[in-house]
């Protein structure tokens, strides 16, 4: 019997791969990734001349991302039968022999994994490696700390209605703004209603080439999917 393992690629350099995602990877038979239809994919990419060139590869391609909006019940159909037809192959795979699948940033962060993992008890020995997290790689970027002292942090996504976004803006001291995309209009409204905007930083392509960091009220082009904006805080300090 072999297990489904799950490991954290990080936030997008390889260098920040744990010691033990990267042992792993290195001695895969079998790797497993998401992807869109007609990418690569970027946790492929991250390990590109680090998994064995021996390695079977199963992309798993998504049979829709934002084609369909998530609140049509036709999303969440296609979606779950796509993660159950990958649970019953990888599951199938791990009877003789460990499966790695990839995942950028930390498995259990929003990452596409986690609906596998929970549709796999009791079909599969399943293992989950942690990652750095691709928001601990872009503060990180900034060259400034994301919190100080008592601070409260506070993550959220751009797809939220634009008057929680105000709201929870409002309330907490440092932000982090994930799943930006087409988005950003609305976020840099709410931001601005906040009175947050002139303390936003976008980080697009976090700890990766092409790694850009931008005061967010001066930016007017279109945000790469790996981007995330930041608020930071402002809290005690001795």
């Amino acid at each position: 019997m072999g297990k489904v393992i799950c490991i954290g690629l990080g936030p997008g350099d390889p260098d920040l791969m744990s010691v033990k995602a990267h042992r792993l990877l290195t001695n895969a038979r079998h790797v497993a990734f998401f992807r869109k239809a007609g990418r690569k994919g970027k946790a492929r990419q991250i390990v590109n001349g680090v998994m064995p060139e021996s390695a079977a590869e199963y992309p798993m391609e998504y049979p829709v991302t934002t084609e369909i909006h998530f609140s049509d019940p036709e999303y969440n159909r296609i979606l779950s039968e796509f993660y159950e037809d990958w649970t019953e192959r990888l599951a199938e795979l791990s009877k003789t022999d460990d499966v790695i699948v990839l995942c950028e940033g930390d498995p259990f962060f929003y990452g596409s994994f986690m609906h596998l993992h929970s549709r796999l008890q009791g079909k599969a020995e399943v293992e989950v490696v942690p990652g750095i997290t691709g928001m601990s790689g872009c503060w990180t970027a900034t060259d400034m700390p994301i919190t100080w002292g008592d601070d409260v942090m506070t993550v959220l996504m751009a797809t939220l209605p634009e008057e929680e976004l105000v709201t929870r803006a409002k309330e907490t001291n440092a932000l982090v703004v994930m799943k930006i995309g087409r988005n950003l209009p609305k976020l840099r409204r709410a931001l601005e209603t906040a009175g947050r905007l002139d303390d936003a930083w976008i980080v697009e392509q976090g700890t990766m080439p092409g790694q850009q960091v931008r005061k967010l009220a001066e930016m007017t082009d279109e945000v790469p999917y790996f981007a995330i904006v930041l608020v930071h805080g402002q809290g005690r300090r001795p």
